[in-house]
């Protein structure tokens, strides 16, 4: 009897693929390798870190994966599309349509309301002021932040922020979710709880979550840890338990 065949899996889907990316900056003496030939592959499905000390060249890599920052040299593909590419207007598009960005210091609007910040997104798009804003309470509700809607953010604690700049990366239901030091102005129990929430409700087999930081303390979520040294990949590690 002839052995069972064993079911044929397809490889994850490819969120983000990255070929021999370099950025330089300046001229002469005053030149600088910030990335240099860092060739990175995304899947669906992971949540996947970028560490490395101040300086390393993390920041600029998120920025051009992203569409955000222009490579010097060489290609990134997000979700099979060659996004350098594309011209100016159609990478904005493209990038509202299918990556949900959270900076740093959040950028939140402080003369509009909490449900207002999380609207833009989706008034960018065309739709009407009224979805919008009846789908930012919405996705307010999914970081625990309905009834908050109506503040502006100064009103918010650090973490409350966080979270609907969160929420404003979300709302458009993007693939792919790219956080810049995510608990860089949080304490760490706050951190934690951010990054724990982040992984338990937004990370799905048809979404990638890409994070920059430093804190060692939140790498126990991360699928798998890129890190980087002077511009270069100089190590990765999978964790078997993220």
């Amino acid at each position: 009897m002839p052995a069972p065949v064993a079911p044929q899996t397809s490889p994850p889907a490819m969120a983000i693929s990255a070929q021999h990316l370099c950025r330089v900056f300046g001229t002469g003496e005053a030149r600088t390798i910030a990335v240099n030939d860092v060739t990175i592959d995304i899947p669906m499905g992971q949540m996947l870190y970028i560490v490395g000390p101040s300086g390393s060249g993390k920041t600029t890599l998120l920025s051009m994966i992203s569409g955000i920052l222009r490579p010097s040299s060489g290609r990134v593909l997000v979700k099979g599309v060659d996004v350098w590419d594309l011209s100016a207007s159609d990478d904005a598009r493209f990038r509202l349509h299918n990556i949900g960005f959270v900076f740093q210091d959040f950028h939140l609007f402080p003369r509009l309301t909490t449900a207002e910040n999380v609207a833009i997104p989706l008034v960018l798009r065309g739709v009407a002021w009224g979805k919008a804003m009846a789908t930012a309470v919405q996705t307010l509700a999914l970081v625990g932040l309905d009834k908050r809607a109506d503040l502006q953010p100064v009103k918010l604690s650090g973490g409350e922020q966080q979270r609907v700049a969160i929420a404003r990366a979300i709302i458009t239901q993007p693939d792919i979710l790219i956080l810049d030091e995510p608990t860089a102005s949080l304490d760490g129990d706050t951190g934690r709880n951010i990054v724990g929430f982040v992984k338990t409700h937004l990370l799905t087999p048809t979404r990638a979550i890409v994070i920059v930081t430093h804190d060692a303390r939140i790498y126990e979520f991360a699928s798998s840890i890129l890190h980087m040294e002077d511009g270069k990949l100089s190590s990765q590690e999978d964790n078997t338990n993220g």
